[in-house]
């Protein structure tokens, strides 16, 4: 896998063919989705901190127990099962994935946030931001530990789509946010491929498509017709 960095767009080619690109986040609008996801949790803290008051000097030690949880399991538990995004990154619509662009799991997420405590000395972030601001790809130190990118999330929309006039065709399962930007690249790039070329990427799908050669792609082609939902 190849990858070429200009600004702050980082572009990716599978080992497939179809190249994705991601646009990394910078300081600003990952500091407003941190201050969303403060004010959130500083509300539950509010709403515990009320319902473990009726308990009296026993509901402290209580209080502190879910506090310590819930800071550490916020983020963690979002990127893991929500997309990569906390509340807080999908307002400001932004995603943490791996530096190839895939899905974070439970190693690079739990990576990323048990390093964040390195990030916030000596004091306000300033390890962390000193580190977003010196490199072109914005890694803090967690994210150069975890190998993970914080990235805009920018599914491109369907108006402004045009994709060749094939037969729609639903895949047989779920597919990833990914994994259907690959479909719409591979769509987009079609025509500027040859022949061969267009059926040799579309037979590394034929688990999707039951089918090989012409017919495989014209599968391929109806999938991504299918994720930016075009009747």
């Amino acid at each position: 896998m190849t990858s070429t960095l200009t600004d702050t767009f980082l572009r990716l080619e599978t080992p497939e063919g179809v190249e994705l690109g991601l646009r990394i986040a910078g300081p600003i609008p990952r500091a407003l989705a941190w201050l969303v996801d403060l004010c959130i949790r500083v509300g539950i803290y509010f709403a515990l901190a009320t319902a473990f008051s009726v308990l009296g000097e026993a509901g402290v030690p209580l209080m502190l127990l879910s506090m310590f949880a819930l800071e550490w399991s916020w983020s963690i538990g979002f990127e893991v099962y929500g997309s990569g995004a906390t509340p807080g990154k999908r307002v400001l619509k932004l995603r943490v994935v791996k530096d190839d662009g895939t899905p974070v799991g439970w190693q690079e997420s739990v990576l990323r946030n048990v390093t964040r405590t390195a990030d916030f000395l000596p004091f306000g972030y300033a390890i962390g931001l000193a580190s977003i601001f010196a490199t072109a790809d914005g890694k803090r130190l967690g994210d150069r530990v975890a190998g993970t990118l914080v990235v805009h999330r920018e599914p491109p929309p369907a108006s402004e789509v045009s994709l060749p006039d094939v037969p729609l065709f639903r895949a047989p399962v779920v597919l990833s946010a990914e994994e259907q930007e690959a479909l719409v690249e591979f769509a987009r790039r079609a025509p500027s491929l040859t022949v061969s070329r267009r059926a040799e990427l579309a037979d590394h799908l034929s688990g999707l498509t039951d089918a090989k050669g012409n017919t495989g792609v014209q599968r391929v082609l109806g999938m991504a017709r299918w994720s930016v939902g075009e009747a």
